[in-house]
């Protein structure tokens, strides 16, 4: 089934498009500010655009993920100035954080007080900390920023000073102190820690990136920290173990006894796009989108994992107070509450269904096989079919965190537009006009 909130879409979908089709859905869409990204003066993005009434949300705070994802698609369609703004801030930021890293390495400070953990949620309006208690134990977070800060570097589109390099050498160091593959983060969830595949992986892309950069000659032996130099050989092994935990643990997130044990979880699907560090072709990427589809996949998006209750069935019930805290306290209300989470009541995601598209995508511009292009179709018009229709309170055309289940019926969340979903969308359609360009060749 194919759910379309938006009518005036509606003639533009096509189960087969040509590449003037996608570019005009693209145009359509630019017209409707469905891509507006609201930039603070420094480069940075609030992970959501708000009213007064979703205030509460607060995200009007600056994610490190989100930053990362939404300058990934400025640059994925050449938009380079707005990356390098973006990352060059978040440096900026890394650079005030530098004693939370050396409090770690130097065992100065326990990883387990997550709050003494570099932060991966700021003010970005001044770069400053959030006193608040929050998970701030996200490997990943700091793994996307190492793997997109290198990527642009290599690329030349930033060119590091010592003081950078400074900065970068802090990142694969702490890594090790905390033996990231086997270390118990919050993840892309933000949630109580387990050792999570979709953490570990972007931390080994993230060092892949970084140790790319240090094969250019200019960087070679500008990446130290005190005594330790930052070689290749160092990164290879910090690389290994990552492997080789990846190896272990996948296709599962987590392998840990409950309640850590989790088979599926969307967040895998990264691994594959945009990090690729699973290879498009590899059989475990099969194996990851088959998990999802048959596993996450509902009518009205793709839910994060089984039993996630962040936006569950009548989450406008709860207290505002309790469905914007963190993970623990939020499960705490609902065993005292006796609230049942059941399988298939929980939020479903806008996320997803682009980097689906993306990477069936991917699929069929490596093999040229006609279902995977037809996958790649499918899973776009999804996404597009999550757009907000003309009676949706926040205006049509945006793109929503996500679709929840409010009194038996699937209705928005207060979370929208999400810039997060924005940059993913925008990524599908600019991969599906790839896929257009080569059948034409």
């Amino acid at each position: 089934m194919l759910i379309i909130h938006n009518e005036k879409l509606l003639e533009l979908l096509q189960f087969s498009y040509t590449l003037e089709d996608i570019q005009n859905i693209s145009k359509f869409l630019q017209n409707q500010e469905t891509f507006k990204f609201p930039q603070l003066d420094n480069g940075l993005f609030s992970a959501a655009t708000l009213t007064e009434e979703t205030e509460y949300t607060g995200y009007s705070s600056v994610w490190v993920r989100d930053n990362i994802y939404v300058a990934y698609s400025h640059y994925l369609v050449n938009q380079i100035e707005v990356a390098t703004k973006n990352i060059k801030t978040l440096m900026a930021y890394f650079k005030q954080s530098q004693q939370r890293f050396k409090n770690i390495i130097e065992g100065e400070v326990n990883p387990k007080a997550i709050m003494k953990r570099p932060h991966i949620r700021f003010n970005g309006n001044n770069l400053e900390e959030i006193d608040q208690e929050w998970n701030h134990a996200q490997n990943d977070a700091l793994g996307y920023f190492l793997w997109f800060y290198c990527k642009l570097a290599i690329k030349g589109h930033i060119k590091p000073k010592s003081e950078d390099m400074e900065t970068l050498a802090l990142f694969p160091c702490y890594f090790q102190s905390i033996s990231y593959w086997q270390d118990e983060d919050s993840g892309h969830w933000e949630e109580d820690g387990k050792i999570e595949a979709s953490s570990i992986g972007v931390v080994v892309a993230g060092l892949q990136e970084l140790k790319q950069l240090l094969t250019d000659t200019h960087f070679a032996s500008g990446c130290i920290y005190q005594d330790q130099s930052v070689t290749a050989e160092f990164l290879d092994e910090l690389i290994d173990r990552g492997k080789t935990s990846l190896n272990h643990i996948l296709p599962s997130e987590c392998i840990q006894s409950v309640p850590q044990q989790r088979r599926y979880d969307a967040a895998l699907l990264f691994l594959i796009y945009p990090l690729q560090v699973i290879d498009i072709e590899d059989e475990m990427t099969n194996q990851i989108l088959h998990d999802v589809i048959e596993n996450l996949q509902g009518d009205y998006g793709i839910s994060r994992y089984q039993g996630d209750s962040f936006w569950c069935r009548d989450y406008k019930d709860i207290p505002e107070e309790i469905r914007t805290t963190i993970s623990s306290e939020r499960e705490q209300w609902f065993k005292e509450k006796n609230r049942e989470l059941k399988i298939a009541e929980e939020a479903q995601w806008c996320i997803f269904d682009p980097i689906v598209s993306t990477i069936f995508g991917l699929k069929f511009q490596y093999t040229g096989q006609q279902d995977y292009l037809e996958q790649q179709t499918h899973y776009l018009n999804r996404s597009l079919g999550q757009l907000t229709g003309q009676d949706c309170q926040f205006g049509e055309f945006k793109c929503p965190e996500l679709y929840y289940l409010q009194h038996g019926k699937y209705i928005i969340g207060d979370v929208t537009p999400l810039l997060w979903t924005q940059a993913n969308l925008r990524i599908a359609l600019k991969i599906m006009e790839q896929s257009l360009e080569k059948r034409k060749i």
